[in-house]
């Protein structure tokens, strides 16, 4: 089993890769730097979801950290050193906030359940990151913000998946103020769904992760999928396309398998499709 929160060493990779049976764990390390989301760690974030997707030995991912902190949201020196371009960073800017939305929008649509693993503080982007995977569970010493109010910059990239997952009122209030809202508060608020004695989340998620592997891979895919899809739409037009989706599902192999197991009083067979 991986183990917790580790140092990183000079010259390690900045995302850690490692497989805990069916489940794929990245681990963010850049402790050094808060694991701030540099332009580096959000292509290579990117990639691994990219490579993992079509990955049939890998059913589930976790995304950790290593260190103190989750992560610091965006690399603010890294960012504040394009001020000298010619444009004073116009253009580095808009590429940094495209590539971050569409590394985020990769994890929802990524056909494997995503779980956040929180040890520490998570604030602007690296909330947005916790916000963005399916599930999420917390270290008792884990806390949220999005705080770029207190420094000018609006969190505005991260307040799409942070209403996306928190009631209106307490999402305004996480982003007018920028206070830190603790564990047990973002676990009531939808934020999170599961608080852990601190030490013990990395175990917690991959075996959050785990439970839901053990389910057919097909019937996961076309559930995420359709959560997400469903959630944009209209109370009609929601109903109209989950019918299809329910439909669809009905003929599949495993849909077949799982309810004639449901039926038999046997456990199911799954063939993942």
């Amino acid at each position: 089993m991986p183990q917790t929160a580790r140092a990183a060493q000079p010259g390690q990779p900045i995302l850690l890769r490692e497989k805990a049976g069916s489940i794929a764990l990245l681990t963010l390390n850049r402790p050094a730097a808060r694991n701030s989301l540099s332009e580096g760690l959000i292509a290579e974030l990117h990639a691994a979801l990219d490579d993992i997707r079509d990955d049939k030995s890998v059913r589930g991912v976790v995304i950790a950290a290593n260190g103190t902190v989750f992560s610091a949201g965006h690399d603010m020196k890294e960012l504040t050193a394009r001020r000298s371009d010619a444009d004073r960073g116009r253009a580095y800017f808009a590429g940094i906030m495209n590539a971050c939305s569409a590394m985020m929008q990769a994890i929802v649509h990524l056909p494997k359940p995503v779980v956040a693993s929180v040890q520490g503080i998570a604030t602007a982007a690296g909330c947005q990151l916790v916000a963005s995977c399916d599930l999420a569970v917390a270290s008792e010493a884990a806390s949220f913000a999005t705080p770029g109010v207190d420094i000018g910059l609006f969190c505005s990239t991260p307040m799409v998946a942070l209403s996306r997952n928190v009631p209106r009122k307490q999402a305004m209030e996480m982003l007018l103020t920028g206070e830190p809202v603790p564990a047990a508060t973002a676990r009531d608020l939808g934020l999170v769904n599961r608080v852990v004695p601190a030490g013990s989340e990395r175990e917690a998620a991959i075996a959050l992760a785990q439970k839901v592997a053990l389910k057919s891979a097909y019937t996961v895919k076309l559930g995420k999928e359709a959560f997400y899809r469903q959630a944009e739409m209209s109370l009609a037009d929601a109903y109209r396309y989950a019918a299809e989706v329910m439909t669809e599902n009905m003929m599949a192999r495993d849909a077949e398998e799982g309810i004639g197991a449901f039926i038999e009083k046997r456990e199911p067979k799954w063939q993942d499709k």
